[in-house]
């Protein structure tokens, strides 16, 4: 027979691998829950023949249209994603933890032997800059100021506390092309903390080779990273990023970047979960690789020319740059360290 799996999230980066490796196949009856969106639809509609669509926002969830079906798996890659840290709080409690607090009640009810697969963080580590290697058995800080940190450590402690098989997967930084804008966030990163990347087909496919260990995997949480091959500083990852795509030296002012108060790191621990699904397969080099060829030769030369423009008007986006400027003691105190 084959095997029911039920998917969230299948429009993200890592949901669309999750999806287009599952579709492959042919013993999986896959099952996508997603918000009824025109977006969302057009997605869809390409996989029509090989995906069975339920519709239903996390935020709101009724577990009638779930309790239709019977899953022997549960995906749940599904959440909210600010641009800030403390942008659309009310939102990111309702869909990250409460959803998924009403999705596993449903599950619980629809499919109780279901192996539920949650796709946790590493920003609930938090700031990590003066001890970078991380391990599953780290004590988590508390978050008030990162919703979306805070979110994702009460949607664990649900699942953890179900009636439910399941795993936790915190995932590192996810890196492919294009999967990340410039935008205000970049800023809140201090350029010295070191990262540990995946790259979305990589987490994808540890989702989906995990279904075929549920023994060795339930009840267990794994950091999800792309091992020592993927690692690198911010400092390093933007410079390369930026030369990649025409824009130069990283040259911002003083205090455009904060000094902490963020997450990333490396993962101590990571091969545990390598060695169980085998899942790695791409290395930064392969991400940087894959960058350059996404980024023709005119639009880079075209970056190029306008480096200088471009910089300064992302540089308008910097919380901690404006903070310093503006000499806001609360901000300044949250985004550096201490002048002597």
């Amino acid at each position: 027979m084959k095997k029911s799996v039920l998917l969230t999230g299948a429009t993200g980066a890592v949901g669309k691998e999750v999806l287009n490796q599952l579709i492959q196949n042919k013993d999986i009856r896959l099952f996508v829950l997603c918000r009824s969106s025109a977006t969302n639809k057009k997605f869809l509609k390409k996989y029509a023949e090989n995906v069975h669509v339920i519709f239903g926002d996390l935020k709101l969830l009724d577990c009638e249209a779930i309790n239709q079906h019977s899953f022997d798996v549960v995906i749940h890659l599904a959440a909210i994603i600010p641009k800030r840290p403390r942008e659309n709080e009310d939102l990111i409690h309702k869909v990250n933890a409460e959803g998924t607090r009403t999705l596993i009640r449903c599950i619980e009810k629809s499919s109780p032997q279901a192996f539920f697969m949650y796709s946790s963080s590493i920003a609930v580590y938090g700031d990590r800059l003066d001890s970078p290697m991380i391990t599953v058995h780290d004590e988590l800080p508390i978050h008030e100021e990162d919703a979306y940190a805070k979110s994702k450590v009460q949607a664990e402690h649900y699942l953890k506390n179900s009636k439910l098989n399941w795993t936790i997967f915190r995932l590192s930084a996810i890196m492919g092309v294009n999967n990340h804008k410039m935008s205000g966030l970049m800023f809140y990163m201090p350029l010295e903390t070191r990262m540990e990347i995946a790259t979305p087909e990589d987490a994808g496919r540890a989702f989906v080779n995990g279904l075929e260990y549920p023994d060795r995997l339930s009840g267990k949480i794994f950091n999800l990273g792309g091992g020592e091959a993927c690692r690198t500083t911010y400092r390093s990852f933007l410079e390369n990023n930026f030369k990649i795509r025409g824009l130069g030296a990283l040259n911002f002012p003083g205090k455009t970047f904060a000094e902490k108060n963020y997450h990333c790191g490396d993962f101590a621990d990571g091969d545990e979960l390598e060695k169980i699904i085998l899942f790695r397969r791409q290395t930064l080099a392969d991400y940087y690789k894959m960058n350059v060829a996404s980024v023709s030769k005119p639009v880079k030369l075209l970056t190029h020319f306008f480096r200088g423009p471009i910089k300064y008007f992302l540089r308008q986006y910097s919380i901690p740059l404006r903070a310093h400027k503006n000499d806001d003691v609360e901000l300044k105190e949250r985004f550096f360290n201490s002048e002597v």
